[in-house]
């Protein structure tokens, strides 16, 4: 690896979280003076922070050095992948509401945050096929943002009693799926393609605004819990779906 690929992977991998994770902190001391320590004494913007930090490590940390040099600064921070930056922004700030109790004079930022992140992964992904282009880097802070504001909004909304416990199975589900494929790998079994359809991307869609209109302050309750089975089974029954064909166990179509 040359020392421009290392200063590069130094920067990715190092530099670029840091710097997010103080810029977001502070801005969010000055922002929300009045939450500057919530549960277990833990500062709510200190733990945003840190995950985007971690967020933005993941993201670093796979990319191939070798494909760091050339244009990748302008790649990450072209107008598509800036979009997704805000969304996994916008998902840290969710979770840092995790250590905010219930009831708080805030409890509108989850909803509005990650309402706003749900809006902008439907907006990158058009401007990464129009405007800019579609790039690995993007791909990858597209997965790794998605995944993350799946855990951070559930779980925000279940330690506020919004949503009941075992909704965080379809937090789980994303990470057993690839953890049991990784596995199959690991034993040297065979690994079929994922089905085509684009049936997951729908019902993950269906989630995402569930889960918003479930951090709605105003929203009964009682409700969301009465709807909150029939939103989860199909995507949990996907992801199923999703494991039996890669296993071969059920026919690819």
């Amino acid at each position: 690896m040359s020392t421009r690929q290392r200063s590069l992977r130094v920067g990715v991998g190092i530099g670029l979280p840091l710097v997010a994770a103080v810029a977001l902190a502070a801005l969010l001391f000055r922002l929300f003076p009045t939450v500057a320590t919530g549960r277990w004494g833990l500062s709510p913007a200190v733990v945003a922070g840190g995950c985007w930090a971690g967020q933005l490590w993941y993201v670093g940390y796979r990319i191939d050095p070798e494909r760091l040099a050339g244009r990748f600064w302008r790649r990450l921070f072209g107008l598509a992948n800036a979009v997704t930056l805000a969304r996994g922004a916008l998902y840290a700030v969710v979770a840092g509401f995790t250590v905010v109790p219930a009831g708080t004079t805030l409890a509108w930022v989850p909803a509005l945050c990650y309402g706003t992140g749900v809006v902008l992964d439907r907006l990158d992904g058009i401007l990464a096929r129009t405007v800019s282009r579609e790039t690995e880097v993007g791909r990858r802070l597209d997965m790794a943002f998605d995944t993350f504001g799946f855990v951070a909004a559930p779980l925000v909304a279940v330690l506020w009693g919004l949503l009941p416990v075992w909704y965080l199975a379809i937090s789980a589900a994303r990470y057993v799926f690839r953890g049991a494929v990784w596995l199959r790998r690991v034993r040297g079994l065979p690994v079929s393609d994922l089905p085509d359809s684009d049936l997951g991307k729908y019902l993950a869609g269906v989630q995402m605004v569930f889960v918003t209109v479930a951090l709605v302050p105003p929203v009964p309750t009682g409700l969301v819990w009465t709807v909150a089975p029939a939103v989860l089974l199909p995507s949990l029954a996907v992801f199923t779906r999703d494991y039996l064909t890669v296993s071969g166990r059920l026919p690819r179509r």
